[in-house]
């Protein structure tokens, strides 16, 4: 039976905590253990998805932002990666405030928290409005970034690893949804109302948020045996797969949110689009990234998350040829064609790449006698303690997918030579993954271990 509280536990918390948890033992699961989860990832969910759409505001208040804001292109990617940075590095304690306070209550507090940067930014979104003032809200959006780590963490913990890859990705997708929602948004105010009118596009999230809020409060759970670890925190952090997956990480979805970030700019900026032509498009290559998040996600728990990674990676490298020579031509037909594969494609490496977690720290307990549920309590404690700094470093990747498309504008006024500089890193991803996923995955995955290892090799 599971059951809950809403006595103080320990430390003096109080809240809906569920003190027992295996997801692990099916009959568990059956009985109660499914239910429990589905309807936690479904508020995870829609707060994480309020929160992408946030961080990613100022993807769309550049659209906005005309001749009278005095803000050039190099300015504007600049407040596009200060988002981008900030999102990245608040996703570190936000992993860990979800073993310290709960995932549900931890989930009513960053969902409340997104109320300061869209206040702010509907403060500040008018001309005249100094460049230092963009600047700080743009950071603050980045509470947003924060809020997909630790979903993420909470809700790995409540899925048993056969649904891992399905349940991740499904929550993921979801709030990367918001990026594209986002979006449409803005195309809706900027086709009716104009492009002069932000404040319509941030009001109408104010009461999104206070939702959000409420319904974590009301329907969401914390789990008891998820608590504080500095141990897995500092066991992770030794781990040399937590900084290889990482890598990776920044090739998935720090190119989703790195192009999603910067789209709608790069097509004002190389292609004279309008804000209400660019806004047209933008959305696309980020709805379908997201919506296909989940299919990777269930695609690496059939044929296993490093053989759909290279292939990933592999296709990443080819769509941005095809993007380099759109680039070359001019031919933004064939750039967009380029472009929203690339945004395809990240969803499904995202999918892949998440799945991988979970599986590597498990698989690595088996090899070391672990019985099957400490080994599956094991790989939630050591991917849940990894997942903040993977998605973390993978964030930074959209930092510097930003930062390159300055530079290269800012040097040629095309984003020709961030294109190339793109494939060049996607060409060592494929490397990295075939090299010690693929090549020989048992010896590299778990050396200790040896070929009686290879049988648990299929979840990773």
């Amino acid at each position: 039976m599971t059951t809950r509280t809403t006595a103080p536990h320990e430390g003096g918390r109080t809240g809906r905590w569920i003190e027992r948890w295996e997801p692990e033992d099916e009959a568990f699961w059956k009985e109660s253990g499914e239910r429990i989860a589905r309807r936690n990832l479904l508020w995870s969910v829609f707060s994480e998805h309020i929160g992408f759409s946030i961080w990613s505001l100022w993807s769309v208040m550049v659209l906005f932002m005309g001749p009278a804001y005095g803000i050039d292109p190099s300015g504007k990617f600049f407040l596009i990666a200060t988002a981008t940075c900030v999102g990245a590095l608040v996703r570190i304690p936000y992993t860990f405030a979800v073993a310290r306070f709960g995932g549900r209550n931890w989930t009513v507090v960053s969902a409340l928290l997104l109320l300061a940067p869209t206040a702010a930014a509907l403060v500040v979104m008018e001309p005249g409005t100094s460049y230092g003032a963009f600047l700080a809200v743009a950071a603050l959006t980045g509470v947003g970034g924060g809020n997909f780590a630790s979903s993420m963490t909470n809700i790995n913990a409540f899925f048993p690893l056969r649904k891992k890859g399905w349940a991740l990705g499904l929550n993921a997708g979801g709030g990367n949804i918001g990026v594209p929602v986002v979006q449409l948004a803005a195309l809706l105010v900027i086709g009716t109302a104009g492009a002069g009118h932000p404040r319509l596009l941030l009001a109408a999230y104010l009461p999104l948020i206070v939702a959000a809020a409420v319904f974590a409060l009301l329907r969401m759970d914390n789990l008891a045996p998820v608590r504080s670890d500095g141990g897995a925190v500092r066991e992770a952090v030794r781990e040399a797969h937590t900084w290889i997956m990482a890598f990776l990480y920044v090739g998935t979805f720090g190119s989703f949110i790195g192009y999603s970030f910067a789209f709608g700019l790069v097509l004002q900026t190389q292609f004279g689009r309008t804000p209400l032509q660019a806004a047209s498009l933008t959305f696309i290559g980020p709805l379908l990234g997201s919506l296909v998040r989940p299919v990777g996600g269930a695609l690496a728990d059939r044929f296993g998350g490093a053989r759909i990674t290279l292939g990933v990676f592999v296709a990443m490298a080819a769509a941005t040829g095809v993007v380099v020579a759109a680039s070359l031509r001019e031919s933004l037909t064939v750039f967009l064609v380029g472009f929203v594969a690339l945004f395809v494609l990240s969803g499904i490496g995202n999918g892949s790449t998440y799945k991988m977690i979970p599986g590597i720290f498990q698989a690595k307990a088996l090899a070391r006698g672990m019985g099957g549920e400490d080994a599956a309590a094991y790989g939630r404690r050591l991917s849940g303690a990894s997942m903040g700094l993977i998605g973390a470093v993978g964030a930074l990747g959209g930092l510097g997918i930003n930062l390159v498309f300055r530079e290269a504008f800012r040097a040629s006024g095309s984003g020709t030579a961030a294109f190339v500089t793109f494939l060049g890193f996607y060409a060592a991803c494929c490397a990295v993954t075939w090299a010690v996923y693929l090549r020989r995955p048992a010896a590299a995955l778990l050396p200790e271990a040896g070929a009686a290892a290879k049988p648990q090799l299929t979840s990773v």
